[in-house]
Order: structure tokens, then sequence, then C-alpha cells
């Protein structure tokens, strides 16, 4: 398995050209669909993917003969690099579903920025990946494509909602993926699948082109085989941007196409801070518990301060967060009518039963339970007090966590409180599924970075899935944490997921 940058330097020398990555990508997902378990992480290919390819190679090997190629590189960063998008980011001209049946056949108009952005930079979009139903689950089980499996054991769930995304990084039919999530969905599905998912600080990038689930919480984020394989493309995608009011440019944020690692020095002068609320977490497993500690053990070897410190306010967090993500959600989905954007079902009785037949067969039911949470939450006579109160805690989450990195450096915590579960295990427990975003969402509600690192597995009797650790950061901290997560990577570089290191 190469990075981008081991990738780019070989199509910089001919050792090997952008058609034949396209055409490996191609080759392992045609050969997965007709397995007796596919993956189900792509749901197409795009069919101009060889085209774009060709292009690339064309314009590398012009420049090769003028002695212009490094030139060429520095102008377009990521040349040829194919990636793998979520259904519910726009490409002009292709599909996007969100993996609903309310928007098949839906073709996108335009590209989401991030997309004019990367191929702008050369790279081509390779396909779209599957997902939870608007991006409504921790699983991708809510899916009409029907659920994406673990690639290190196809028994288990990818996580999610991107899930889709995640399992063709992991299997290595990507060299990296865009994801969104809203409260963990990069995160989540990095930690089961056993890649690095980075949540950047919100407004980082933007989110023109990305159809909304909970606007004040949704982020794009990527997922990549090492910390290097996101920050590249990262680099190229930040900033601000017109149609995004919310958008903000990202400081140094150029200087991640080159990211190097901290000396040990300068992470023995660092001070790490654990909160105390997500360790006594009482539905955290011991596996993922045993993990964790050899991160701390790791810092603490390095001669950085671990303090663990007490933050009440994020035992309010999940709560908090999806009392404003459904909120936010229901308001959003309200467009998606049969009139305005989705398909239609019009029985000729009128607007009421046009609206009511096409959004019960449009939506799955777990959008479905979301919108009339939301709706409830959102009714005349809870709004004064359930919705502003989420606000209000939420706003209390941001000052807090902002106040603790005054003193902080880092805040370290696990991923998940568990690992992969089995397919269909949670699907019919929503309460035990909202619960897998216990140690993220705190991360969404304070705008704040967050990477998760492959860091370990579970015991042999429990499967040996893979278990992630955060690193959050503060706001525009993206720099920080993923310098961190190299070091990591360097000195850990066979925790990731066993299916990516073949070769």
């Amino acid at each position: 398995m190469l990075t981008i940058k081991e990738t780019v330097e070989q199509l910089k020398n001919g050792a090997v050209t952008s058609k034949a990555l396209v055409e490996k990508s191609i080759k392992t997902f045609e050969a997965d669909k007709n397995s007796d378990l596919p993956l189900n992480a792509f749901l197409e290919i795009y069919d101009d993917v060889i085209t774009l390819a060709e292009k690339a190679d064309e314009e590398i090997s012009k420049a090769r003969a003028e002695g212009t190629v490094d030139k060429l590189f520095e102008e377009k960063h990521l040349l040829g690099i194919p990636f793998a998008n979520k259904d519910n980011i726009s490409v002009r001209g292709k599909k996007l579903t969100c993996s609903s049946k309310i928007l098949q056949g839906y073709v996108a108009p335009y590209n989401a920025t991030v997309i004019n952005r990367l191929m702008e930079s050369g790279a081509i979009p390779l396909g779209r990946c599957n997902q939870d139903e608007f991006a409504m689950g921790s699983s991708t089980e809510y899916s009409i494509y029907g659920p994406t499996r673990n690639p290190i054991n196809r028994e288990y769930v990818s996580g999610g909602s991107s899930g889709g995304s995640t399992a063709a990084v992991a299997a290595n039919q990507a060299l990296f993926a865009l994801g969104t999530e809203t409260g963990g969905s990069v995160r989540l599905p990095a930690s089961y699948c056993g890649v690095y998912g980075l949540k950047p600080t919100y407004g980082v990038l933007s989110r023109w082109g990305v159809v909304a689930y909970g606007s004040s919480l949704d982020q794009v984020g990527l997922l990549g085989h090492t910390p290097q394989d996101i920050a590249l493309p990262l680099s190229v995608m930040c900033g601000t941007d017109f149609y995004d009011d919310t958008s903000c440019d990202l400081p140094e944020g150029k200087s991640l196409r080159n990211l190097e690692a901290y000396s040990d020095e300068e992470i023995a002068k660092m001070k790490i801070a654990v909160p105390k609320q997500f360790l006594e977490t009482k539905g955290m497993d011991k596996d993922v518990s045993a993990v964790f500690e050899q991160v701390r053990s790791w810092f603490t070897s390095k001669g950085a301060s671990v303090e663990t410190v007490d933050l009440p306010i994020l035992d309010a967090s999940i709560a908090s967060y999806y009392v404003i993500a459904l909120s936010e959600a229901a308001s959003n989905l309200s467009r998606f009518d049969g009139i305005r954007y989705g398909n239609r079902i019009d029985n000729g009785k009128g607007y009421d039963e046009l609206y009511v037949e096409t959004r019960s067969a449009g939506f799955g039911p777990e959008v479905k339970r979301r919108i009339i949470i939301g709706n409830y939450v959102l009714s005349e006579q809870f709004s004064g007090d359930t919705y502003k109160k989420g606000m209000s805690v939420r706003a209390r989450i941001q000052r807090e966590v902002a106040a603790l990195f005054e003193n902080y450096d880092l805040i370290l915590c696990p991923t998940c409180p568990t690992a992969a579960f089995k397919l269909g295990e949670k699907f019919d427990d929503p309460l035990a599924m909202y619960l897998s975003d216990l140690f993220t969402t705190f991360v969404n509600l304070a705008r704040i970075p967050s990477i998760s690192i492959p860091a370990g597995f579970t015991s042999p009797e429990n499967g040996k899935m893979p278990v992630g650790i955060q690193f959050a950061g503060a706001m525009f901290a993206e720099k920080k944490i993923l310098r961190l997560a190299q070091n990591w990577e360097n000195e850990h570089p066979h925790c990731g997921c066993p299916v990516a290191e073949e070769k």
C-alpha cells in the first residue's frame, strides 16, 4: 500500500500511470461486487474516470519530456490521484441519491466546492460510496443499497454514516476518500475499519454542494491510510468560499502539503487532557480501555504531561447534540416533498396527500424517526424549552472546551465506547446506535477538529477488530493534531487495517 506522496513520486518518474491506478481500483471493485459477501463500499464507478486518468497521464508525460514535471506537481498537487466520494457530495452530471429512495435518479447539476478544488489540483473522482440514508446512522445499515461490510471481517459493520468511503480506503479501493459528519460519521467508521479519519474545524471545508443534515454541525471530512494522506487533500480543499458564509480560512493550511512529525523534545513540552467523564463510561469495552491506556502511556513515555480533567458538561453532549441535529434535520429535509425536490407520488387527491405519500414511500425508517423527533422538539409547546436548552448547553460546551485549550494542547479520548459490532446487532435498537456517538459529538458541538487514529485491536476472542483513539485540538489546530498523528503512524505502522497493508 503506497501513500499519496509515494504515488505522486511514481507518477512523476513514470513508474505508474494514473490510468493504471484507476484500473486497479475498478478491477478490485468488480471482483468484490461478484464475491459471496460484497463489501458494498462503492455504489458505482464514474463512467468518465478512465478518460480523466488518460488526460492526467498525457499532461504528466508532456511535462516529463519538457523537464517541468516537478513544476507541474507544484501547481497540481494531486494530479492523477483518484479518490472516493460519499453519495451526498455533488459531482456535476453524476448521480446523487444520499442512499435514499426519494432521490433515486437525481443527477447533481454542479460540483461541490470541495470537489472543484480537488479536481483543480488534478485529483480524479473515482466513484460514489454507500452511506446511511441522508447520513443518519452509525453503521451504514440504513441504506437502500444494503449495508457496507467491514473489510476486516465482513460479518461486521463498517461504521457510519461514511461507511462506504471508509471501507473503500481500508480495502485499498481508493487512496483517500471524502466523507461527511454531523456527530462522528467520519471518525466512527475510521475507528471501526482501522484507518485515519479527520473531522476539521467547522467552516474550514465548504459545505456548498453537500446535502444538508444538521447545518450548524455538518462538515466534510477525510479518510486516509496515513495522516499525510489526509493533510495533502485538506491543504487544497480548505479556505473561504463565496457560496458558503460559514466557511473560513485555515491558518497554515498550505503548509500541510509537507506534513512533518514533531520531535520528541516538542512532544515532551505538551500537556494532554483526558476527560474524566469518558473514562467513567459504563458501556466502554475493556479492550477499548486497554488500547486507550497504551496510547496514554505512549504520550507519557515521550515526556508529555497527561492529566485527567473534569468537564461535567460533557455528560450532556449527546443529549444536546441529538436535540439540535434532529431539529435541524427535520427543517432541512422538509424540502424533499415531491414538488421542489425528490421523486413524486401523486394520486391526484391534493397537496397534503402528495406530501404524505411521497415522504412515506421515499424515506426509510431511521430518517422518518429523526424527522418525527425533530418536529416534536420544534413544536410550539416544546420549542421554548427543549431546543433552546440544547443550544444553551452547546454554547456552554464551546466555552468550556475553548477554556480548556488555554492550558492544554490536546484532548485525548477513545473514538467510540466499542469496536465494530456485527451486522444487524443494533439495527432495531436506535438508542444503542445513538450511543455509538458518545465520545464524538462534543467535537462537533464545540466546532473543533479531531482525528481518529488506528491505535490497536480488540482481543482475539473479540474478533481482533480495530480500535480508534481521538486526538482533538483547539479550533484551527488541524496541523497540530495531524503532526501528532504522524508521530503515532511513524512508530506504529501496523496498527491500521491489515487489509490495507496487503500490497
